[in-house]
């Protein structure tokens, strides 16, 4: 995707520069020829093709799991109830009760969106891994996505042969009463991610 927007970028300036020297030399000459342009972008788009179908291959002869959906997106908040009757009173969505988790510190409400869901997620107990980041956020914010695997076992294993760290050694059992794994934010883009098993 940046390949294309970077093709854009280069045909916007391509074409700026172009009208400049249109308007400094002769009225309705081109010091310059247009070809130049294309070639660029037909270029780029050649390398996203290329990249496109390099990608295709390597999934297809990927790991033995594989990704699967969009679980929920964790928000973390500073008052569970508050945030609750938002999404329930002002937005209209269906809204859980609140289910707290003394094993991960924390209590949560899904809200139900029909294709994935939301997780409003509070402190519980002092050892609570959301209270740090409610202190450096105040007002709460998005604290991690959960992506469904098919086997979180061989993801484990393989992510660990890439390198990817975890913050835990092995899954734990998350909030629907499934293994849950979260890999370390600092080896995926500066996005905490949990794998849960579908």
């Amino acid at each position: 995707m940046n390949l294309i927007v970077k093709a854009a970028t280069l045909a916007t300036g391509e074409y700026r520069a172009l009208s400049r020297r249109r308007v400094a030399g002769s009225p309705g000459r081109e010091t310059t020829g247009g070809q130049g342009l294309f070639s660029r972008v037909q270029s780029s788009v050649t390398i996203w093709k290329s990249f496109s179908k390099s990608q295709s291959l390597h999934q297809a002869s990927g790991p033995v799991w594989n990704l699967g959906q969009l679980n929920h997106v964790a928000i973390a908040v500073p008052d569970l109830e508050q945030a609750s009757s938002f999404y329930r009173d002002v937005l209209g969505a269906q809204v859980s009760e609140a289910v707290p988790l003394p094993e991960h510190g924390v209590s949560v409400v899904f809200v139900n969106l029909g294709n994935t869901k939301i997780e409003l997620l509070h402190p519980l107990g002092s050892d609570s891994p959301i209270t740090g980041f409610l202190q450096k956020n105040k007002a709460g914010g998005m604290h991690h996505v959960c992506i469904e695997v098919d086997d979180i076992n061989a993801a484990v294993m393989d992510l660990k042969k890439k390198k990817i760290r975890s913050l835990s050694d092995e899954a734990k059992i998350g909030a629907h009463g499934k293994p849950v794994l979260f890999l370390h934010p600092k080896d995926c883009g500066g996005v905490l991610i949990e794998l849960e098993q579908a």
